[in-house]
């Protein structure tokens, strides 16, 4: 099993969360960790619905420049699966061997391209595999 990890949308949007913050210190110690061990990736996708929640539906949305420097300084490392054709068909037959939406598809398709070992996420079921590919709920018990 590899030991990459894969992290989810929701991981980046939790590290912000005043609100929750076990929760936020769970997700920043992730991040801190795929960008220290070169072992953490993301798709485009992810950066994509950060950004798209960061601008948009933040308490305080973040700022044009705040979100430039967090993409540069830490999305940037971490980008290693892009959107490609192969991905699409991969996120399909995803969707429609497992029933799940769309967009989990692609996270999963992305992150069984990356060649990943763990999916951090809480928006698929804790402990489901996907082929050599596990879900982990960094938040269980939280």
């Amino acid at each position: 099993m590899s030991d990459r990890f894969f992290l989810d949308t929701n991981i980046f949007i939790y590290s912000f969360d005043a609100a929750s913050l076990p929760k936020a210190d769970v997700a920043s110690e992730l991040i801190r960790r795929a960008i220290r061990t070169g072992k953490g990736m993301v798709s485009y996708q992810v950066a994509q619905e950060f950004c798209n929640v960061a601008l948009r539906k933040f308490a305080t949305p973040m700022s044009l420049a705040d979100a430039e420097q967090y993409l540069s300084i830490t999305f940037r490392p971490l980008m290693a699966v892009h959107s490609s054709a192969s991905l699409y068909g991969e996120a399909l037959r995803l969707r429609s061997r497992h029933g799940i939406s769309w967009y989990d598809a692609l996270i999963v398709a992305s992150a069984l391209e990356g060649n990943c070992g763990i999916l951090y996420s809480e928006d698929l079921q804790h402990g489901r595999s996907f082929g050599s590919l596990k879900v982990q709920n960094p938040f269980a018990g939280i």
